[in-house]
């Protein structure tokens, strides 16, 4: 297989990334399209569905290989299960499904972009294919969700009054929506299952921003919000 098209997105590393797509409807991406697949006509139709299959390899995770069984998040990171009960990027070879809004088609500097939302995709991310999400046969509503259980989470996001104004400033500049996007991925309480319980400090980097935050008894509390070369974990 050959990438049709490359990932640019505003995970910038993997820390931070919501365990599935949908849950953060703030994130931002698009698709690069790369050659032979950088053709409109390849494209013509499109537009009328809202969302669409991205095919993709976890290409970060296939230097650290595979087991049989893995340890999902929802068990508590506990309990073993087997890789094919879950959805953990070390597979066998190493492809992942995701559905995601589609926002539309762009022509930018002689390139072919498609815009997305809702994405659960690292930056960098190789596509092998796209499909469009068709909700007649793709949802099934009788399905079950198994061992995996998901709640809106209670966990407060507070902002220090300078992690709030760097949060206007790079919206003003950039025009995206920071804030939000950081609200959003703490929600969904990205710590691993084992340091839920501890209070310390946590970074991670949405678009080319280093976002400092607090864990604690209380709920999160965003520190800071730097360019990445100003603040590193």
């Amino acid at each position: 297989m050959r990438p049709i098209g490359i990932i640019h997105s505003c995970y910038r590393e993997k820390f931070g990334i919501p365990r599935q797509p949908g849950l953060v409807k703030s994130a931002r991406g698009e698709v690069e399209l790369l050659p032979p697949c950088n053709r409109e006509e390849m494209f013509k139709g499109l537009e009328t569905f809202s969302h669409i299959w991205l095919q993709f390899l976890f290409h970060e995770a296939v230097g650290d290989g595979w087991r049989p069984t893995v340890r999902p998040p929802w068990l508590g990171g506990k309990e073993r299960v087997g890789l094919f009960a879950t959805r953990t990027p070390h597979r066998p070879n190493f492809l992942g499904l995701s559905v995601v809004r589609y926002l539309g088609m762009r022509k930018e500097k002689g390139k072919l972009f498609l815009d997305i939302s809702e994405l659960d995709l690292l930056h960098g991310t190789p596509i092998v294919d796209i499909k469009p999400y068709v909700p007649y046969s793709d949802r099934v509503e009788e399905a079950a969700n198994g061992f995996v259980r998901f709640a809106e989470s209670e966990i407060s996001v507070r902002f220090s009054p300078e992690a709030d104004a760097a949060c206007r400033q790079y919206e003003k500049e950039c025009g995206r929506d920071l804030k939000t996007l950081i609200h959003e991925v703490l929600k969904q309480d990205p710590r691993p299952a084992s340091q839920r319980k501890q209070q310390r400090e946590y970074g991670m980097l949405l678009w080319e921003m280093n976002v400092r935050w607090l864990s604690d008894d209380t709920g999160f509390t965003v520190l800071s919000v730097d360019e990445r070369d100003k603040k590193m974990p």
